[in-house]
């Protein structure tokens, strides 16, 4: 039983439709699973099993009687971030003033999922209110990095990529408004998907116009992501900044020649710190594409002002969604978040309006550089998984970070460009820990990053 928790999301999927084994028999090895390890890990922090079972015997009663499966992810264990609402089950935001709200409806990208046939065994950790790349809070506490106890699991999406890792489920959503899917997958050797904005809708949230947050799925291979993006993406009237193309293009195969197509290879996007052994473990791995046939040029996009973009249109984001909560309940706010709302507060019209005028400059020096270029590869996260006590990262290579956003610049300066990107496994360091390879395509060519992440 526990081999199956070692297979990924396509093959229990197999094992699922060839009935050579039971949904509840997946989820009933998924269970034992966690309760073997997540006390050590701390991932899933809200569970439901014995709804979960409930589910597997209503997927298996199902199939029995009509021969056919439920939907796309049927049977499939899965959990769900701690920042999107569950109808019935606890959604705390990583927050001790939300500690006790079990909200009475489903997120889309939940219900999306429910509705293909997953089955949530719980809720996935999150630091509070998804801030920052590291994942802690007061409820809940942090959790750990499957390749190392010690070291964090990165953050937002931190409870997800380490559930994933432990093998404690197949699937997992996530959202990415600086890195938080792809800085987690980064540090613990998983896949994690920013699309672009609008590929997989989300209702209802407070600026249904906002464009720098997205919501993703994580798995443990690029063919799994697909799998899960049939499921979540395609467009739904409520979000007004719905993708309209059908979810149907991520069915189409992953296979695809990459002769002659030429990718840039950038080492710090322009001049960020990255840690030596970062670079290290990404540079053994360029001959891959050559083997590819692709011709690969190593050249840096000028991505000047994207640090201004993120933190102005960032903490304008904060102090919309928070700043109510920190005029009521100050002292239930961790200082980062009080920090970023009151970053917000203080910011003019003038100064977000720059912003904009700013982030329409950078899309058109992006786009004409990508003109030339099918892909950008860059590194995911500037540093390797830190010690899980240290609450953000202050230091690389000798550079001093002044603020908990600075040392997530390599995955927030690529937000700001609108394009999607990935992140998905590229080796270890000398010391054992999963360093991650970012991969970023063309304006709206989703699917074209899932082929060459696949191929790699």
């Amino acid at each position: 039983m526990s081999d199956l928790c070692a297979i990924d999301a396509i093959s229990q999927a197999g094992l699922l439709r060839r009935r050579e084994v039971s949904a509840t028999e997946l989820i009933t090895a998924h269970i034992e699973r966690i309760n073997q390890v997540d006390q050590s890990v701390n991932a899933l922090v809200t569970r439901c099993f014995d709804r979960a079972l409930q589910q597997a015997a209503a997927a298996d009663t199902a199939l029995a009687a009509g021969g056919e499966t439920l939907g796309l992810l049927h049977g499939l264990p899965a959990a769900h971030k701690d920042l999107v609402e569950t109808a019935g089950v606890r959604t705390t935001y990583g927050s001790l003033m939300f500690a006790d709200n079990v909200p009475d409806r489903d997120a889309l990208i939940v219900s999306r999922m429910s509705g293909a046939g997953a089955i949530s065994l719980g809720k996935t950790n999150t630091p509070e209110f998804g801030a920052g790349s590291h994942t802690v809070n007061q409820v809940f506490g942090a959790t750990r990095n499957p390749y190392d106890l010690s070291r964090s699991a990165g953050g937002s999406s931190g409870g997800a990529a380490a559930a994933l890792a432990a093998r404690m489920i197949c699937l997992a959503d996530g959202s990415d408004l600086g890195g938080s899917l792809r800085n987690p997958a980064s540090f613990c050797n998983i896949a994690g998907f920013r699309p672009s904005t609008g590929r997989v809708p989300a209702w209802s949230v407070l600026n249904a116009w906002s464009q720098l947050p997205v919501l993703g799925p994580m798995a443990r291979t690029t063919a799994d992501l697909a799998l899960q993006m049939r499921a979540i993406a395609g467009p739904d009237a409520r979000a007004p900044l719905s993708i309209e193309e059908s979810s149907a293009v991520f069915a189409k195969p992953l296979e695809r020649d990459f002769q002659d197509v030429r990718v840039a290879w950038s080492r710090n996007l322009g001049g960020l710190p990255v840690d030596r052994r970062v670079s290290a473990t990404l540079e053994a791995q360029r001959h891959v594409f050559a083997q590819m046939g692709m011709a690969l040029e190593e050249i840096e996009p000028d991505l000047s002002d994207a640090d201004e973009i993120f933190r102005v249109l960032r903490a304008h984001n904060f102090e919309l969604n928070y700043g109510g909560l920190l005029a009521a309940k100050r002292d239930q706010l961790k200082d980062t978040v009080i920090w970023n709302i009151e970053e917000g507060a203080r910011l003019t019209g003038p100064q977000i309006g720059r912003a904009e005028v700013l982030r329409t400059d950078l899309y058109h020096r992006v786009r004409r550089f990508m003109e030339n270029y099918a892909f950008l590869l860059a590194p995911v996260v500037q540093v390797l998984p830190f010690d899980v006590q240290q609450p953000y990262v202050t230091e690389i290579e000798g550079q001093p970070m002044q603020t908990y956003l600075d040392w997530m610049r390599s995955c927030y300066f690529i937000t700001v460009t609108g394009l999607p990107a990935i992140s998905i496994p590229c080796g270890f360091s000398p010391e054992g820990l999963p360093v991650g390879l970012q991969i970023v395509g063309r304006h709206g060519d989703d699917f074209c990053v899932l082929q060459l992440a696949h191929a790699f």
